[in-house]
This record gives structure tokens, C-alpha cells and sequence, in this order.
């Protein structure tokens, strides 16, 4: 695919302890991403998202909506270098 990205998305607010890292992954599975999603120390989740630019769009806007649980206060979204893989996971 010549318009295939990969996404670096930091979620604040709301989002560990409610379901937020599963929420992506069945997210990204229905999207047909690749990537991983992680809890990181400061209370944020990581995104690390890959696939075509139009859907990674469609993703991160549904993500960033949230769900009853999940509420995202704030994101950043960047561009980073594209990985060789093959399946969404967890980092931790």
C-alpha cells in the first residue's frame, strides 16, 4: 500500500483501569491495523498504530471518542518510521 502509515497516539484523561487497551485492540482489529497499544507509567496510553492514512484517520477519531467508560482529555498523533509486522497487540 503506498499510503500506508504508522501513527504514534498518547491518550490522556480517563483511560487506564476502564477497558481503554481493549477497547483499541478489538479497535484495530476491526480496522485492519496493525500496531500495539500500552499502558505507560505517567497514567497515558500508548498507540502505536499502521495501515492505510485514510483509515488510521477513521481510527484515531473513533478512538478518541471513547466509550461510556473511556474519556480522552487530550491526544497528540505524529507520523513515526513504518515497522515490519503482522498483528495488533499489547505492550503491557
Amino acid at each position: 500500500m503506498k499510503n500506508t502509515k504508522r501513527y504514534l497516539v498518547i491518550l490522556s484523561g480517563r483511560v487506564q483501569g476502564v477497558g481503554c487497551r481493549y477497547f483499541v485492540y478489538r479497535l484495530a482489529h476491526e480496522y485492519g491495523l496493525t500496531g500495539m497499544v500500552k499502558n505507560l507509567e505517567n497514567g497515558n496510553v500508548e498507540i502505536q498504530a499502521q495501515g492505510d492514512e485514510t483509515i488510521l484517520d477513521q481510527f484515531v477519531h473513533h478512538v478518541i471518542q471513547g466509550d461510556r467508560f473511556i474519556r480522552v482529555d487530550n491526544y497528540s498523533c505524529k507520523s513515526i518510521p513504518l515497522k515490519e509486522e503482522n498483528s495488533f497487540g499489547y505492550g503491557n
